[in-house]
């Protein structure tokens, strides 16, 4: 399982392949119906990174069942991967053209697979095959020499080579992963458990230094996480996976990582259900309309009408009726000329939905919340609104908010996750 997941993540790392790039044509044309045997081999081969080895084998079986999603899902991955050693761009978009129809047609039969997903996305993406890893030309021409041998799976010429990038360039991000992912697949495919367990540390400390190049890149976070949970460090490697989500929450890939986790440990995930019955708009400058949900303001006992508050707080954000800034607005964010969603005016809003409940219940005036105002009280005197928002409420707006929010209160958001979102 982790060989399989580590695969699908490097999907948005360039890789180099020494392909001939009409190998799965002719092997396409061969005509021979595989067998189990040679279907289970197909899938070795490309958990085992063979790349090399494995397209014509996986080509071969697709020709002969084409409804085979878990083939299709890979050979997708590999024609991919394969377009990225193509220096032709006009052949390189063909071979991507391909891999997308592929990938399409298995997520058409069912395939709901990350690997799948994530190679769309990244289908979907601008070609970026010819953009250097490094400035460094040396340093570049080692780490392509790295992915080079990984691909045929030389792991221990590719790990001397990402060294050796990373000694040439040490801002280098990819080379100590990818140096990480070396120890990481050493340790994996070993059967022997001190071997194991040493070359899965030697990758940590690899990812360590790539975390420390980069903070908020979600990968060596992620990758880590696997190589703890393999070892059976569970509850560091979820820690690893909720850093992830950290540095990078407005992405797919971070998410892999974590959910995978909790299908495994069967720990069940899931934000805190706060449903909003009221919302701001205008039309116009100085012109706003609140609306808001009839039934909160007949129940009487459940802290409902406390949503009033939410609409009234964000009315006050926006512009004033000669289109200049509000005063709120304008002193939260002195350096914008133009109103935005914000998180600040989404934690405004809330804060005095909060607040009102408070003065409810010291009134007496409630005797069950609802489940959106119970949890959003919770979260208030957790302190803990601002990650909710950046998490499970963002818009284009709000996820502005976040780089500059992570650079002061990195462990307020990963208790967001390791108390609220993660269900023991």
């Amino acid at each position: 399982m982790f060989n399989s997941n580590l695969t699908a993540k490097r999907i948005w790392l360039k890789v180099l392949l020494a392909i001939v790039a009409g190998a799965w044509l002719a092997t396409a044309a061969a005509g021979q119906t595989p067998n189990a045997e040679e279907r289970q081999r197909a899938i070795d081969l490309y958990e085992s990174s063979e790349y090399t080895a494995a397209l014509p084998l996986l080509e071969k079986v697709a020709q002969a069942n084409p409804n085979d999603t878990v083939i299709l899902s890979r050979l997708g991955f590999v024609l991919y991967a394969v377009s990225t050693a193509e220096k032709n761009a006009a052949t390189r978009q063909q071979m991507r053209d391909r891999a997308r129809t592929i990938l399409l047609r298995s997520k058409s039969l069912g395939d709901d697979s990350n690997l799948t997903a994530i190679a769309l996305d990244a289908l979907s993406s601008k070609d970026v095959a010819d953009i250097p890893f490094s400035n460094i030309r040396a340093a570049d021409a080692a780490l392509r020499e790295g992915e080079t041998a990984f691909v045929r799976g030389e792991l221990d010429k590719a790990l001397s080579s990402y060294k050796h990038a990373l000694e040439l360039d040490p801002s280098l991000y990819e080379a100590a992963l990818y140096a990480g992912d070396m120890e990481f697949k050493k340790a994996f495919n070993s059967t022997d458990p001190q071997f194991r367990n040493d070359h899965f540390d030697a990758a940590g400390v690899w990812f360590a230094k790539a975390i420390a190049i980069d903070p908020n890149r979600e990968t060596a976070y992620r990758y880590w996480g696997d190589a703890l949970d393999a070892q059976g460090k569970t509850d560091d490697a979820r820690i690893k996976f909720v850093d992830a989500i950290v540095a990078e929450p407005y992405g797919r890939r971070a998410y892999v990582g974590l959910t995978q986790w909790g299908e495994r440990h069967q720990v069940a995930l899931g934000h805190p259900k706060i449903e909003v019955p009221s919302n701001v708009t205008s039309a116009k400058p100085g012109e706003t309309t609140i609306t808001i949900d009839p039934s909160t303001l007949t129940n009487n006992d459940d802290g409902s009408a406390a949503w009033i508050m939410y609409g009234i707080a964000r009315a006050n954000w926006m512009n004033k009726k000669d289109g200049s800034r509000s005063e709120k607005f304008a002193r939260a964010y002195p350096n914008e000329l133009q109103y935005r969603h914000s998180l600040a005016e989404e934690v405004d809003g809330l804060r005095l939905v909060a607040e009102s409940v408070q003065t409810q219940m010291k009134e007496k005036r409630v005797k069950q919340l609802t489940i959106s105002l119970d949890n959003l009280m919770k979260l208030s005197n957790a302190g803990l609104l601002e990650p909710f928002i950046l998490f499970a409420r963002p818009d284009e707006g709000v996820a502005r908010d976040y780089a500059a929010y992570r650079a002061t209160n990195r462990e307020k958001l990963r208790r967001y996750w390791l108390e609220v979102v993660i269900i023991k």
